[in-house]
């Protein structure tokens, strides 16, 4: 029989047997009273506790995310005097930037993986790369062997943060889902804490960057294990026609009273004669290419903000403006956790779109204060607190909006059905920009300047609040199934 047969005969069991339940009189009951995820007034809304804690464990791979980002920063200097490059700023790039480039294979697989063997697994397997990364890099005598080791790292930093993303999305209760999602938000932030502490004593002690790549690999080794004990999407399940594990798990997540209302507001979505007929071609031709659009662009423009410029760099930037770098990028990391906590907060209150909106808006005075500081109408002096001031503010408010919503709003836009590979292809437009960012700040800061860099950044972040006011859906306390229903093309 094929899966598509399989689907099929799920999907009509499933039916029949939530029939037997008087599972069509509690849709007549509940009618236009029906709340997110489907569930009625009459029994509330879920608890949170019961999601929680499979979020959070899925959220380490964010954790990784953030603490390779930001390995590189303090131990860059001392990496490259040991392996022999120091001073070639385009071999320096290579080392942020490698991990980058696989990034960009790992999420161009992402969807593939996390349709194939499912989130919880797709989770595992994203640390495996990682663990052995970070080992090659740990050991590396030379400059290609750091290079191998963090193409190997990158891998996993593509596919993890992709399928984080689905899996946050598929297992939370809709009105916290935004809550949620911004955990992985917080996640890479505390990833970023932690690889800029464990980097201070670098310049002092030599070989402590080695160190510093050992220790992601306990974490790694932690979201392998305890993935094994956490949840399945019901999404993927019943995707798979796999109804029954689908319904078990809604248990698991949301309670008893709560799993028949949450399946009958997956079936509506359910679409059993095309299970297997998706083709990539839909996504570049087909009617979810706006969407697409939309959501490569975000990326995109997340990425031209110069944020990561700022995450790779700031120790060198902070260096060249007087400003002690173990300090200030202490204080970068709290900036970006405190807007990370902001983000929490007011994600499922003020919606994905004003905070987008935001969050562009306030990097785009942050980047001014940045030119300011540049130009001959302050002091070296005021020059150098504009600068910090700009380049804390730009990560706060960075984090406040700009970080975490986009992959949370693409991971809710899309129809489960093409939700992992469409969410895949939108990752790759960021990891290619970031590759790039990576790659160049350095040069480019230094043959067109702090002035004209930031100019550009400014102008990015500026397009972004236009772009989001004319293209972005808010879809704050919808369901899933809602926000596709809002999104299918007119007839």
């Amino acid at each position: 029989m094929s899966m598509r047969g399989r689907h099929l005969d799920a999907y009509s069991m499933y039916k029949r047997g939530t029939r037997e339940h008087g599972f069509d009189a509690f849709d007549k009951e509940q009618g236009p009273e029906r709340l997110l995820n489907g569930v009625g007034k009459d029994i509330g809304v879920p608890s949170w506790k019961r999601s929680l804690r499979h979020v959070l464990v899925a959220t380490l791979s964010s954790f990784l995310y953030g603490y390779h980002l930001g390995v590189v920063n303090e131990t860059l200097e001392s990496i490259s005097r040991d392996l022999g490059f120091h001073g070639n700023t385009m071999a320096e790039g290579l080392v942020v930037s490698t991990c980058l480039g696989g990034a960009f294979v790992g999420s161009l697989f992402s969807g593939l993986i996390a349709d194939g063997v499912g989130r919880r697994r797709a989770l595992q397997l994203c640390a495996l790369p990682m663990i052995i990364g970070a080992s090659m890099s740990a050991t590396a005598k030379s400059l290609w062997a750091m290079l191998l080791g963090r193409l190997f790292v990158g891998t996993g930093m593509g596919i993890g943060p992709a399928v984080a993303a689905l899996y946050v999305t598929e297992v939370s209760p809709a009105y916290v889902r935004g809550t949620y999602g911004s955990f992985t938000q917080i996640a890479t932030g505390l990833g970023l804490m932690g690889s800029l502490f464990i980097g201070f004593p670098a310049k002092a002690i030599e070989g402590w960057w080695r160190i510093c790549f050992w220790a992601s690999v306990a974490p790694a080794a932690i979201l392998a294990l305890f993935m094994e004990f956490s949840v399945e999407s019901p999404h993927w399940l019943f995707k798979r026609g796999r109804a029954a594990d689908a319904e078990a798990e809604f248990e698991k997540l949301l309670g008893g009273p709560y799993v028949k209302s949450a399946m009958a507001e997956l079936s509506k979505s359910d679409r059993g004669d095309e299970a297997d007929t998706f083709k990539f071609s839909e996504l570049l031709y087909g009617h979810h290419r706006k969407v697409v659009f939309i959501g490569s662009t975000l990326f995109a423009l997340q990425q031209l903000s110069g944020i990561n410029a700022v995450f790779y760099f700031s120790s060198t930037v902070f260096e060249t403006a007087g400003v002690p770098s173990e300090s200030a990028n202490m204080c970068v990391g709290i900036a970006n956790l405190l807007g990370s906590f902001v983000a929490m907060i007011l994600m499922d209150r003020l919606g994905r779109k004003v905070l987008l909106i935001g969050s562009f808006s306030g990097m785009v005075v942050a980047m001014f204060l940045q030119i300011t500081s540049a130009t001959s109408l302050v002091s070296r002096s005021s020059g150098v607190y504009l600068s910090v001031g700009g380049m804390l503010l730009s990560v706060l408010t960075f984090a406040i909006g700009a970080g975490p919503v986009p992959s949370i709003l693409l991971s809710e836009m899309f129809p489960g059905r093409v939700r992992a590979n469409a969410v895949s292809v939108c990752m790759a437009f960021h990891w290619i920009v970031n590759f790039f960012v990576g790659l160049l700040f350095l040069r480019l800061l230094e043959q067109i300047g702090p002035l004209v860099l930031n100019s550009i950044f400014g102008a990015f972040c500026l397009l972004a609040v236009l772009f989001i006011k004319k293209n972005v859906l808010e879809t704050k306390g919808k369901s899933l199934q809602e926000i596709e229903i809002a999104l299918l093309p007119s007839e």
